[in-house]
């Protein structure tokens, strides 16, 4: 009966994590209308690149709509909507006045249908974005990756570096996060990159180096059995597990050691 509607999926989507998937999977060819782009745990070309059909709103436009003007301008006129998911904490409308049962009355009787999912727990409570930003604060990328439904990614442009990784056998590339992306624990994490498709075991510090400081945090990634020129190249990181805090080196050697046992304990 409704498999030929047009499906638009409401929410902020911010990670796009494993309850905001069962909203997003609710219909076929879904419109996925991002309502708060705030993107900390998952970067605006990273999540356009897999929803091809989500589409962005101007949040200082709606968020001074009446709920009414949202469903009829929004919805109706601008999506020609038929079916409507949403989550059950979803709130829209001046003052987020409207609920998702608000919306459920008010276009069933236009014979829209509008499907709420309930909330989706991981070890005992609620997924959250919230939840999810604090594990990756507190260096629990385990978790944050289960509640994700994905390993915690990123990708930005190889810059230049001092280059003393390779006078150490240990070559790293350099990146920073993007802007607006939630900076993980600082730390080493036993890390994924992916170079022209293939995928490479790896290790990534992320913070200052308190051997050799940095002033903005830096995510210094040392790639398994890879030579070659990154440099100018955006490539893509995916971090897998925390191994430890960052160290202050008292020498070149010292430092030698640690990544050693580092790359060793990664199998």
């Amino acid at each position: 009966m409704y498999k030929d509607r047009i499906a638009v999926a409401l929410g902020d989507f911010d990670g796009m994590h494993r309850a905001h998937q069962t909203v997003v999977t609710g219909a076929s060819n879904v419109i996925v209308y991002c309502v708060n782009n705030r993107f900390s745990l998952l970067q605006k070309s990273i999540f356009q690149q897999r929803y091809p059909n989500a589409v962005f709103a101007d949040f200082d436009e709606i968020k001074h709509m009446q709920g009414e003007d949202f469903i009829e301008k929004i919805l109706i006129e601008k999506f020609n909507a038929g079916v409507v998911l949403c989550g059950f904490n979803f709130r829209f409308g001046k003052m987020a006045s409207w609920s998702a049962a608000d919306l459920r009355e008010y276009l069933e009787k236009k014979d829209i249908w509008v499907r709420i999912l309930e909330h989706l727990d991981f070890e005992g409570e609620p997924i959250s974005s919230t939840r999810i930003r604090k594990a990756l604060q507190d260096g629990d990328v385990e978790n944050a990756n289960n509640m994700l439904g994905y390993n915690f990614t990123f990708e930005s442009e190889v810059i230049k570096g001092d280059k003393r990784g390779r006078t150490i056998g240990f070559p790293t590339i350099n990146q920073h996060l993007p802007d607006g992306l939630i900076v993980p624990k600082y730390g080493v994490y036993e890390s994924r990159t992916f170079v022209d498709g293939r995928e490479y075991k790896s290790f990534t510090n992320i913070g200052i180096r308190p051997s050799w400081q940095v002033e903005k945090p830096l995510c210094e990634t040392h790639i398994f059995d890879f030579d070659g020129d990154l440099y100018s190249r955006n490539i893509r990181i995916e971090l897998v597990k925390y191994k430890r805090e960052e160290k202050l080196f008292n020498s070149v050697e010292e430092l030698r050691t640690q990544l050693n046992y580092d790359k060793s304990s990664i199998v």
